[in-house]
């Protein structure tokens, strides 16, 4: 019997655009940081928000993505909440962030802060 064996695809897809991100947020990174991690707290209007810091250790149910620029965390216990999403860096005149395409997410607050799935 043969087995095969497949590759995962990652929790989420990242953008040039973010990857970019990622790669300059690590150039400036304080000492000891290994990566940048994306995590969905509870907060907000809509229950759920996106929040990314720096992170210092692994953690074993963290989904590690490696960019160009560094290592890329995704909390273990968001995951559920972001698989099949697109993370992306937009900036204009007036604003700059992460921008989430989120297809689990069923609503949203006005401002964009939050999201409900």
């Amino acid at each position: 019997m043969t087995t095969t064996t497949r590759t995962r695809p990652a929790a989420l897809t990242l953008t040039p655009a973010a990857e970019a991100r990622i790669a300059a947020l690590m150039a400036g990174a304080p000492d000891g940081a290994i990566g940048v991690k994306l995590s969905t707290p509870r907060r907000g209007c809509s229950g759920l928000a996106y929040s990314v810091d720096y992170v210092t250790k692994a953690d074993s149910f963290d989904e590690r993505i490696e960019t160009p620029g560094g290592s890329f965390f995704v909390d273990g216990g968001s995951i559920l909440y972001l698989i099949g999403s697109r993370m992306d860096w937009v900036e204009d005149d007036f604003t700059a962030g992460f921008v989430f395409q989120n297809p689990n997410a069923k609503g949203s607050c006005g401002c964009g802060e939050s999201f409900t799935v």
